[in-house]
């Protein structure tokens, strides 16, 4: 395995699980413990973790994103519930936004049945997974690329945005929170999604039970009245209420 490679996979790990040590990253990839060390040291700098004695934690508040590459292995299966939950709630001859979250490109790939349908999107990932399906009309934002999320952004994207009145949006989240709201690392990936929010009728919130009571960097929306909330299992007492009080429709997948 290559030292780029692993660091990705150290910080997959670390999505899941969180926190690591040094002594079983250094069994696990059959490399001494100073290597480890390297790559935490490396990861710390780029601002996704904080290393610890003998290992290192998840910054979970960073205003960094993770790299997509690194998301899209996290949560999969939790994510391919939600996505079979999102696309049922679809129909043909509708138009929806979908942002640039893994998630979303797990939508994307489930869409392959549909015969006539629009999709809107700011994920470079997304246009590629669609690019070869004659039935959907796909629609890209433009604006600036952002390396790390694969993702299209700016203001020449938010433009054209706003010039489409869409069916659905579905969005995700680096956490949502009852208090602090729905939260993102970045401030042009919340802007975007901002935006696709104010596009549609109705909005879908794709958000995976890892995400509830985290509160990442920057606090973009707050759920309404008639928003849809997709998870794969079952919630707290707490957030089940929070749902009825605000009239949001949970479902899970």
């Amino acid at each position: 395995m290559l030292a780029i490679e692993r660091k990705d996979d150290i910080l997959a790990i670390l999505q899941k699980e969180k926190r690591v040590l040094v002594s079983e990253l250094s069994q696990k990839y059959s490399v001494t413990e100073e290597t480890i060390r390297r790559d935490l040291d490396k990861l710390e700098k780029e601002g996704y973790v904080k290393k610890t004695y003998g290992g290192a934690v998840l910054k979970e508040n960073t205003n960094e994103d993770i790299p997509f590459k690194v998301r899209e292995k996290t949560n999969t299966v939790q994510k391919q519930k939600i996505a079979k939950m999102v696309v049922s709630m679809i129909e043909d001859g509708e138009s929806i936004m979908l942002d640039s979250s893994s998630t979303s490109l797990i939508i994307a790939k489930n869409l392959k049945q549909f015969k006539d349908l629009t999709v809107i999107t700011n994920s470079v990932e997304v246009l590629i997974e669609l690019s070869n399906n004659k039935n959907i009309n796909v629609i890209s934002t433009g604006g600036i690329l952002r390396d790390s999320a694969l993702s299209l952004g700016g203001s020449d994207a938010r433009r054209l945005l706003r010039k489409y009145n869409v069916d659905k949006a579905v969005l995700s989240c680096k956490g949502i929170h009852i208090n602090k709201g729905i939260t993102e690392s970045n401030e042009g990936e919340a802007e975007m999604k901002r935006t696709m929010r104010e596009c549609a009728k109705e909005t879908i919130w794709a958000i995976d039970s890892s995400k509830f009571d985290k509160v990442s960097f920057v606090t973009f929306n707050e759920l309404r009245e008639g928003d849809i909330v997709v998870t794969e299992r079952k919630i707290s007492d707490m957030w089940e209420s929070f749902f009825i009080e605000k009239n949001v429709k949970l479902l899970i997948g």
